[in-house]
């Protein structure tokens, strides 16, 4: 498949439907939740630094979606491409606020996210990078299929300005379950 019918392709997709969420594309609607996602104490430690602007050049474009719970919008899962037909892969990240942690949902919306990279973008390899020290995010991204490739020593600033490491972990399309 080449390139401009794989991108009509995911252009044509408006949301992507997980078991128990619906990944939609990223509005300038979405701004004020996804900023009040990234404030929360909880998320902040993790994503700190985004304010309204930030979040308005960062989180809304092709590759940006909010995940929804029956409507509502729980959080935002955005996705990045390495293209080089030799190295071609994805990487993903996510925010959930902290009221509808623990449901499976970040599962759900992880694996949704990986079917559509796998299936409508040609991707044979998904990454995600969390903290080193977020044992929650490791175990969603464990449930999800994502299995420990090794860390990533000081790879990330901190919001209090220093740097911490982080965990690379990747899916492979025939890890995922139903892939």
């Amino acid at each position: 498949m080449t390139e401009q019918t794989s991108a009509a392709r995911a252009r044509r997709l408006s949301a992507i439907a997980g078991q128990t969420v619906v990944l939609r594309p990223a509005t300038a609607a979405h701004v004020p939740i996804f900023l009040e996602i990234l404030e929360h104490p909880e998320i902040e430690k993790w994503w700190g630094g985004y304010d309204l602007e930030r979040v308005r050049r960062e989180l809304l474009g092709p590759h940006s979606y909010a995940i929804e719970l029956a409507g509502e919008t729980t959080g935002l899962i955005i996705y990045r491409e390495e293209l080089d037909p030799d190295h071609r892969y994805a990487a993903i990240d996510l925010a959930l606020h902290p009221d509808h942690q623990n449901q499976g949902l970040g599962c759900d919306a992880m694996r949704a996210m990986a079917r559509f990279l796998f299936r409508h973008r040609d991707h044979h390899r998904v990454v995600i990078d969390p903290a080193v020290d977020n044992a929650r995010a490791i175990r969603s991204c464990e449930r999800a299929g994502f299995r420990r490739v090794g860390v990533m020593r000081a790879y990330e600033r901190s919001a209090d300005g220093g740097w911490h490491d982080g965990l690379l972990m990747d899916l492979l399309q025939e890890d995922l379950p139903g892939a």
